[in-house]
């Protein structure tokens, strides 16, 4: 593990290719629909797994404007070919380079940023410092995906697994000054238990409207609306404010296929199919 953070020599060829390999990767995971609601998914939307590319990247590099410069090459490399790929597979086409924007600005930062980092490998208090906003970046991940974790287990979990190891990791590998580790794994693991004892005793919902009254589906406030298994969450009937019409409210607290049942005054029911996921889902009428 310690030759992984300082062990490596780095040239630019080896950057370029892995940058290459991170970008088809990336792209493969975002092609893929099977995988968009899960671990493999998150290297396409959020920091993490890209933190440590970076991390790695830093610590191998021989100079200040040499990790400043290996970091911009990565991920002006890796970050482009990442929409490049998708590009035939998207209904959007060309068009899905809008995302690549913010991405850009990012690629633009990993100059002032791979300068800065350097300074982690000097062993100081200050390079904690240095460190620890990308500590905290992967914490904030961490929250996310343990969320999503307690709410479609046991998807996400190794991705939430990623995150806990790398913010240990990190400044037990990077510093060689004990007291330097020792606080940093104490910082990290406190961040951790709190994370987790806060999504434990906040359990994710899921708000949404599911159903809406109209000429195929018609009730109103009489009618009682409930799941078959309550344990995906609760459903009721609420009026539109200022609209004359009625929809079916839903607080999820976990994905998976249930069903759930509209009943009307005089007993008559109508069971509609539900499809739950993290941020969306699908209703069919039985």
């Amino acid at each position: 593990m310690k030759k992984l953070f300082g062990g490596i020599d780095l040239s630019f060829k080896r950057i370029i290719i892995s940058a290459i390999l991170a970008g088809v990767y990336t792209a493969i995971m975002a092609i893929i629909p099977g995988l968009k609601y899960t671990s493999f998914h998150t290297i396409t939307v959020s920091f993490e797994v890209w933190i440590l590319f970076g991390i790695l990247i830093i610590m191998n590099s021989k100079s200040n404007k040499d990790a400043a410069l290996k970091c911009f090459v990565f991920f002006l490399i890796s970050q482009p070919l990442v929409y490049l790929l998708q590009v035939p597979f998207s209904w959007q086409g060309w068009n899905l380079f809008q995302y690549y924007r913010i991405w850009f600005v990012w690629t633009i930062l990993c100059l002032p940023m791979g300068y800065i980092g350097y300074y982690m490998k000097k062993d100081k208090w200050w390079g904690y410092l240095i460190l620890l906003p990308m500590i905290l970046l992967t914490a904030y991940s961490y929250s996310m995906y343990f969320s999503n974790f307690l709410f479609s287990c046991p998807k996400y979990i190794l991705i939430s697994l990623f995150c806990i190891a790398t913010m240990i990791i990190y400044p037990l590998y990077i510093f060689n000054n004990k007291k330097i580790k020792t606080v940093g794994v104490v910082v990290s693991s406190l961040l951790i238990v709190v994370i987790t004892v806060l999504g434990l005793l906040n359990p994710p919902v899921y708000s949404t409207d599911i159903l809406f009254s109209n000429d195929k589906n018609p009730f109103d406030d009489t009618y009682k609306v409930y799941l078959k298994d309550k344990k995906y969450g609760e459903l009721s009937i609420l009026s539109l404010e200022g609209v004359d019409g009625y929809f079916v409210h839903a607080e999820f607290r976990k994905a998976g296929k249930t069903s759930f049942i509209l009943e009307s005054s005089d007993g008559k029911m109508v069971e509609y199919n539900v499809s739950i996921k993290r941020d969306t889902y699908i209703v069919k009428k039985k």
